[in-house]
């Protein structure tokens, strides 16, 4: 048996609900099911984390693929690498975004301008120094353009 147990908020004007009251037994019983199956569900868990990391792979493959075919011109060391730092699971990054898994021209493009942002240019340092974002893009923005022009010629 269990109740959910309410009060009057006399601040908002409405009944709020403070939790719910179960039977001692009832408790008991849920806690023992929960216990019972802890080992089948570490076990889905670590299956679905071996399947996501599969995936992982298989995706930062096809974008390294999708990187080399917009830019010819770059090294397949280097597409890799932007394909990985770029489609890492939970990173918040271009590749992660659904134009990324989609591996859309414009997303996979911004992973590329990305790197070379902070690989090929002094936009990091300029940051460091407390050049404002937007004004380190534009001091810097020459020679990612002058990269990404080498990048697009086939070598």
């Amino acid at each position: 048996m269990s109740a959910v147990v309410i009060r009057w908020s006399k601040a908002r004007k409405r009944y709020e609900r403070q939790g719910v009251l179960v039977e001692q037994p009832a408790l008991e019983l849920a806690e023992e099911q929960c216990l019972a199956d802890e080992d089948v569900r570490a076990r889905q868990r670590e299956r679905a984390r071996e399947k996501r990391a599969v995936e992982d792979v298989d995706f930062q493959k096809r974008m390294a693929q999708e990187i080399l075919r917009l830019f010819p011109g770059c090294d397949a060391n280097r597409a890799e690498a932007i394909a990985e730092h770029a489609g890492t699971r939970s990173s918040g990054r271009v590749g992660r975004s659904a134009a990324g898994r989609a591996l859309e021209e414009n997303a996979v493009t911004l992973a590329v301008v990305a790197s070379i942002r902070h690989l090929d240019t002094p936009y990091d340092e300029l940051l460091m120094a407390g050049v404002p974002r937007a004004e380190a893009r534009e001091r810097i923005r020459t020679q990612v353009d002058e990269v990404l022009d080498q990048w697009r010629r086939p070598r």
